[in-house]
C-alpha cells in the first residue's frame, strides 16, 4: 500500500493500482482501462512515450524477423552459437510484437485501452519474453565460455546442446512469468498505466508481491548476470593470456581486442538493459511508504522493452558473418576484405584455449 498522505491503494485487486487523491468519489473515473490517465502525465509525455514504443516495434520486429529469415535461409548460420541468437530473436520478438504494439496503442490513447483480460495476456507475454531474451544472454556467454577456454578440455558444445540450453531458457522464463497467473504477485498496469508488468510496487498481503519481486531480483537477474560476468571475465584472462603468448602476430592482437570491446558492450547492454528495473523494484519493495513519480515508474518497463532493438544491434549486427550474410540477403555487396577479416578473426579466436 502507498502510504504517503493524500494517496490510497485502491481495493481493486484484479483490476489495476494507482495513487488517487483521497477525497476522490468516483473511483472509476480514474481507471486505466476507461478513461485518459491524463492526472498522472501530460499529453506530450504520453505521445512521446507513444512514438518511442513505435520506433521499438519497428525496428525490433524488422531485426528480429530479419535474423530469424537469414538464419534459415544460410546453412552456414546453423550453428550452436547462432541457434541460440535465434532463441534471443524469438523472444525479442514477442515482446516487440505483443508488448511494444500494445503499449504504443495505449501511449496514443493515454490508457490501456484493451481492457483488464489483455492486460494479464501482454503482461504475461512480454515478461515471458523478456525473461527468456534474459537467460538467452547468460546461454551466450556460458557457451562462449566452454568453446574459448575449454573448461571441460576437449568437451564440444554441439547443436543438440544449444537446443537444450533453449528450451532450459524457456523452462526459466515459464517459472517467471507464470506465478502472477496463479496469484503469486499478479500482473497491472505499471508507471503511466500503459502498460502491463508484474506488480512490484504495491504490498498486498494476499498476493505477495515482496517475495515474488525477491524471487525475480534473485532468480531472474541476479544469476543470470553473475553468469554474464563470470563467463566473460574468464573470456577476457584467456584471451590476454593467447595474445601475450601470441605477441608477435598482429591477427590475434586485432582479435583480443575486437573480443575486448564486445565483451564490453554486452555487459553494458544487460545492464542497461535491467539493471534499472531490477534496482526501482527493489528500492520501491525496501522503501514502502515513500512517495514516488509514476513517470519513473515508467522508465525501467520502456528501458527493457528497448532490449529488442539493441540486444539484436549486439550480439547478430556485430557478428560479421550475421552482418555479411544480412547484406547478401538485402541485396547489398558484401565486402570482400571484409569476409576475409572475418574468416582470420574467426580462427583466431578459435585457436584460443588452454591447449
Amino acid at each position: 500500500m502507498h502510504n504517503s498522505p493524500g494517496f490510497l491503494d485502491l481495493d481493486l485487486p484484479d483490476d489495476f493500482w494507482i495513487p488517487i487523491p483521497l477525497d476522490t468519489n468516483n473511483l472509476s473515473s480514474l481507471s486505466p482501462f476507461l478513461v485518459p490517465q491524463d492526472h498522472l502525465g501530460s499529453s506530450g509525455t504520453f505521445y512521446a512515450m507513444a512514438a518511442f514504443m513505435f520506433f521499438l516495434f519497428v525496428f525490433g520486429t524488422s531485426i528480429n524477423s530479419l535474423t530469424i529469415a537469414c538464419t534459415f535461409q544460410n546453412k552456414k548460420l546453423r550453428s550452436h552459437l547462432n541457434y541460440i541468437l535465434v532463441n534471443l530473436s524469438v523472444a525479442n520478438l514477442l515482446v516487440s510484437g505483443v508488448g511494444s504494439s500494445t503499449a504504443f496503442c495505449s501511449f496514443a490513447c493515454r490508457y490501456f485501452v484493451f481492457g483488464s483480460l489483455a492486460c494479464k495476456i501482454e503482461g504475461f507475454a512480454a515478461t515471458l519474453g523478456g525473461m527468456v531474451g534474459l537467460w538467452s544472454l547468460a546461454v551466450i556467454a556460458f557457451e562462449r565460455w566452454l568453446v574459448i577456454c575449454k573448461p571441460l578440455g576437449n568437451f564440444t558444445f554441439k547443436p543438440e546442446h544449444a537446443l537444450a540450453c533453449c528450451f532450459v531458457t524457456w523452462v526459466c522464463a515459464l517459472a517467471a512469468a507464470a506465478p502472477p497467473l496463479a496469484g503469486w504477485s499478479r500482473y497491472i498496469p505499471e508507471g503511466l498505466q500503459c502498460s502491463c508488468g508484474p506488480d512490484w510496487y504495491t504490498t498486498n498481503n494476499k498476493y505477495n508481491n515482496e517475495s515474488y519481486v525477491m524471487f525475480l531480483f534473485c532468480f531472474c537477474f541476479a544469476v543470470p548476470f553473475a553468469t554474464i560476468v563470470f563467463c566473460y571475465s574468464q573470456l577476457l584472462v584467456t584471451l590476454k593470456m593467447a595474445a601475450k603468448a601470441q605477441a608477435e602476430s598482429a591477427s590475434t592482437q586485432k582479435a583480443e581486442r575486437e573480443v575486448t570491446r564486445m565483451v564490453v558492450v554486452m555487459v553494458l547492454g544487460f545492464l542497461v538493459c535491467w539493471m534499472p528495473y531490477a534496482s526501482f523494484a527493489l528500492w520501491v519493495v525496501n522503501n514502502r511508504g515513500h512517495s514516488f513519480d509514476l513517470r519513473l515508474a515508467t522508465i525501467p518497463s520502456c528501458l527493457s522493452k528497448a532490449s529488442t532493438v539493441y540486444n539484436p544491434v549486439i550480439y547478430v549486427l556485430l557478428n560479421k558473418q550475421f552482418r555479411l550474410c544480412m547484406k547478401k540477403m538485402l541485396g547489398m555487396s558484401a565486402d570482400e576484405d571484409e569476409e576475409s577479416s572475418t574468416s582470420q578473426s574467426t580462427t583466431e579466436v578459435s585457436k584460443v584455449g588452454p591447449s
